[in-house]
């Protein structure tokens, strides 16, 4: 049982409390601590901190046992995390196994989950796209979803302001769709990527090859040389946790910046049970905790709480905070908590080869890929499905060795590797569409080890996203074609939702409390003080990443929150 002694109470009372140490929870730390709010950071994982808790950063190809990849049996032993590409030996202690924290899947549902401090963070692929006019303005125009009741012009200095401290490589494209940011240096094309470049803005009408737009940091300015962090060695080993603090996370940018503040408590092992809800002061007043070690429970309480558990497990915990106020959870008034839920479509790669160009040969290991900005609904409806899909391009050529010799002959070949051709490949990243159908629940029965109720999750893909499948594989086979690709090879996945890590929704945003959970703001519109920031405040997902989004929105909410304690009014 809690303890609610006076002194305890006391003891465990802080000005702002945010669950989550994610992206969205290292930011929302950030800003409240540099406001000067004494504030509780819960993380239901271990802790990790920076360039201490990287334990294969440095590690050579032949340290490791299974020369970095997963075992067959630990494969077997965990179907869902094996479908997961980031899964290898090097960062397998980032991530949650399958048998650790269980859930019911009514339909497939791939929930890839890293508990830790930075969570997901840490893992992430670092492209940093803006959203446009057009994103937040999709669902009054199309029709789906609600209205959001934020645009573009509302938090684009938000995102000038997370862009200039995390640190995001790019070049200004001038593109009404995909608005510039504040950027460093971009990375550079090669060669082939160029070509492509040159036959899309020759040949396809609105579609254009630009440098993604990415967390690493090409140079390093004062800003990001003042947290400590430095520019990129191209080393392609950002999963592994970065010494240099080369690629943005909360564990090497927001968390230390905030614990410089001396206003931040950072408490590990902390899953958070669900919200405290006061009926006479009609407000929240804290949060339930389940210390992940010992099983206690314990009650922390704050003026102002930000949820950012990460867009799943926020939804849980907001189901999981009932009262007599809120029975069927903190807000629900609608009944609409954990519904709407939404994620990206993945589904669909194009690969290709290509003869010309040998004379040259990709430089350097560039962290990531070229980006075709979604061109299909943008400006008009245009096709028989709604919204879009942006494009992830690339092209490489592998060193390979001639190993059909035997002695001298296999020996020289081995060690004197050879360019083959070039090779290039490309991937759909797909808007879905938020559907009440998609939604997840809370078991009435089934708990887990620490007594929180099972998630049930029923989420699918439907019509609209198979049409646009097929309309990526035709367009993007078509663009191959053009640049004189050859061999092309179409393959769609097939995969479950859930596997590309964008889970959006479930307490969407909105303008009417009737249709939606959080104002414009990201505050409960039925309890003012708990504010969500993270993917479950998404009313639609458009085709960008969207971590950048979830920063920006972020900081804005904060900021927000903090004139609103101000005032009184929270």
């Amino acid at each position: 049982m809690a303890n609610l002694s006076i002194n305890g109470i006391k003891q465990n009372t802080y000005d702002a409390i945010v669950v989550g140490s994610g992206i969205s929870g290292g930011w929302a730390a950030k800003e409240l601590t540099e406001k000067g709010l004494k504030t509780l950071v819960l993380e239901r994982g271990r802790d990790v901190k920076h360039n201490v808790d990287y334990p294969t950063a440095n590690k050579m190809p032949y340290e490791f046992k299974h020369r970095n990849q997963i075992p067959h049996e630990t494969r077997q032993a965990n179907p869902i995390l094996s479908r997961a590409g980031a899964w290898k030996e090097d960062t397998d202690h980032f991530f949650v196994k399958d048998d650790e924290h269980p859930y019911i899947q009514e339909k497939p549902f791939d929930w890839i989950r890293g508990y830790q401090v930075g969570g997901r963070s840490l893992l992430w692929a670092r492209q940093t796209q803006r959203w446009s006019q057009y994103d937040f303005e999709g669902p009054a125009r199309d029709g789906f979803a609600v209205d959001w009741p934020i645009r573009y012009e509302d938090i684009a200095p938000w995102y000038s302001h997370v862009e200039s401290f995390a640190g995001i490589s790019g070049n200004q494209d001038g593109l009404a769709e995909l608005p510039d940011g504040e950027f460093l240096p971009p990375n550079p094309f090669n060669a082939v990527e160029d070509h492509f470049k040159r036959v899309l803005d020759e040949k396809f009408e609105g579609r254009h090859l630009i440098a993604a737009r990415f967390a690493n940091l090409t140079k390093s300015t004062p800003t990001q040389l003042a947290q400590g962090r430095y520019q990129c060695m191209s080393r392609r080993l950002c999963k592994r946790g970065c010494p240099f603090g080369a690629y943005f996370s909360s564990n090497s940018s927001t968390l230390p910046w905030a614990e410089k503040t001396g206003n931040l408590t950072l408490r590990p092992h902390s899953v958070v049970h669900s919200v405290i809800y006061d009926d006479k002061q009609g407000k929240a007043t804290g949060v339930r905790v389940i210390d992940s070690l010992t099983k206690e429970v314990t009650e922390y309480y704050a003026k102002v709480i930000f949820v950012n558990a990460s867009a799943i497990n926020t939804n849980l915990i907001l189901l999981n905070s009932t009262s007599k106020r809120f029975p069927n959870g903190l807000g629900n008034d609608n009944g609409l908590l954990g519904k709407f839920v939404a994620f990206h479509n993945y589904n669909i790669k194009v690969r290709a080869q290509f003869d010309g160009l040998n004379e040259f040969a990709p430089f350097g290991g560039r962290p990531g890929s070229t980006y075709i900005p979604r061109f299909r609904n943008m400006f008009k409806q245009e096709t028989d499905f709604l919204r879009g899909y942006a494009t992830a391009f690339s092209a490489s050529r592998n060193l390979s060795s001639n190993q059909s010799g035997a002695g001298e002959d296999l020996k020289e070949s081995l060690l004197n590797p050879k360019l083959g051709g070039w090779s290039a490949g490309a991937q759909m990243m797909g808007e879905t569409i938020p559907k009440e159908s998609n939604a997840v629940t809370l078991d009435s029965q089934k708990t887990d080890a620490w007594g929180m109720p099972l998630l049930r999750i029923n989420i699918d893909f439907d019509e609209n996203d198979r049409k646009m499948e097929a309309d990526a594989t035709e367009q993007l086979s078509e663009m191959f074609a053009a640049a004189g690709f050859s061999n092309i090879k179409t393959t769609n996945k097939q995969d479950a939702p859930g596997i590309d890590i964008h889970e959006m929704g479930g307490v969407r945003m909105g303008r009417e409390a009737k249709t939606s959970l959080l104002n414009g703001w990201n505050q409960l519109h039925a309890c003012k003080n708990v504010l969500v920031t993270d993917g479950a405040c998404m009313t639609s997902t458009s085709t960008q990443n969207p971590s950048l989004t979830y920063m920006a929105i972020t900081a804005r909410a904060a900021h927000h929150a903090v004139e609103e304690m101000r005032q009184g009014n929270i």
